[in-house]
């Protein structure tokens, strides 16, 4: 009989999940460890050689740590559940002219899900994740907040997460430093572990070429989509190689010459249109979010002024924000450039994760 309950670890083989189980262990946990095959290499159309939380390699690291400590160790395929929800979604979301953001839905309705229904299966009171992020519990709701390590915070890729969830679910790691981590590591005996490199990718598109993704998925897409019009300052200047192809922001790779850089602003799908614009024209103050979801509050108060980001690596905004017919009207204190449709808008009151939701192509008039 363990001292505090029984836990479900999810490890990616990586150091910060396998920490994560070697500390609830030693903390009197039983742990039990689970690795989830959400997708393989062959699948996606890359010719890379397997590496990251799906491949053998990362399996049998999960599984040296569990062996070492002496708790069972699972390997859940997820390929089939994966590959409808997010892959599809993320195909989805290029073709209606936005930029997906696949980890946040992959958190909300793969892997929590499958964590708790497999935790539910073999008596786990909680489920735990090398997440850099904390929770805490007032006014009778569990609130995500920000990681120690504010340089690794993971707590926009978590906004999409419910009460019930949150009230089964531990963060280990989020009150240390990434190098405490590490040292951890190495104090165990688990050198390789320290020192294995991480990956940033989306972990269906191991090169991180997204374009090359969609024509494996859709091989008639590339002739389908070829030869829509470039408009720049309402003219038209030139050919692009498809709509699909292109992100708001994007400067690089645009293959067309107009004296000064020019950057998406718009993306067109009903006409196979992208259009141009300066630094300046992808400056915005006011955008719309769909499909939210509050964590810290359970309805957001009137005039609510946070902290919004953007996309992960966005510092944030001061934004006025309020609750209108289903979606989020976010009035910005200051311009923020690039808003891409599809992506997060994440909203922070100090550390805390009030809650977010996706980027919407309309803005309230």
């Amino acid at each position: 009989m363990s001292k505090h309950g029984k836990v479900l670890v999810a490890m990616s083989g990586g150091i910060d999940s396998s920490v994560t189980a070697m500390m609830l262990h030693e903390q009197g946990y039983e742990v039990i460890g689970i690795t989830m095959k959400t997708w393989d290499y062959e699948s996606s159309g890359s010719s890379k050689r397997e590496t990251g939380c799906c491949s053998l390699d990362s399996i049998n690291d999960a599984r040296t740590m569990a062996v070492t400590y002496g708790f069972p160790h699972y390997i859940l395929d997820i390929r089939g559940e994966f590959g409808e929800s997010i892959i599809n979604n993320f195909v989805e979301e290029y073709l209606a002219g936005r930029t997906p953001n696949p980890c946040v839905l992959c958190n909300t309705h793969i892997k929590w899900d499958a964590l708790l229904k497999r935790a539910d299966m073999l008596d786990c009171e909680f489920i735990a994740t090398g997440h850099y992020a904390q929770i805490r519990e007032e006014n009778n709701r569990k609130i995500i907040y920000k990681g120690l390590d504010q340089s690794k915070d993971q707590t926009y890729v978590l906004w999409g997460l419910g009460q019930e969830s949150l009230r089964r679910t531990m963060f280990p790691l989020g009150n240390f430093k990434k190098t405490e981590i590490k040292q951890m590591a190495k104090d165990a005996g688990f050198y390789d572990l320290a020192n294995k490199s991480e990956s940033y990718d989306i972990c269906f598109v191991p090169d991180n070429d997204y374009r090359q993704f969609l024509k494996h998925r859709m091989p008639e897409l590339e002739a389908k989509v070829d030869g829509g019009n470039y408009i720049f300052k309402g003219k038209n200047v030139g050919k692009h190689r498809g709509y699909p192809f292109y992100t708001v922001g994007q400067r690089k790779g645009l293959d067309i010459a107009l004296g000064a850089p020019v950057f998406v602003k718009e993306i067109i799908p009903e006409t196979n249109t992208v259009i141009l614009g300066d630094k300046e024209d992808l400056e915005e103050n006011h955008l719309t979010v769909r499909d939210f979801n509050l964590i810290k509050y359970e309805t957001l108060p009137e005039d609510f002024v946070g902290l919004t980001k953007i996309r992960y690596k966005d510092p944030g905004t001061l934004a006025t924000i309020n609750a209108i017919d289903n979606k989020l009207d976010v009035i910005f204190h200051a311009s923020v450039n690039g808003v891409a449709p599809g992506q997060s808008a994440v909203i922070y009151e100090g550390n805390d994760l009030v809650g977010g939701g996706f980027i919407d192509r309309k803005k309230f008039l």
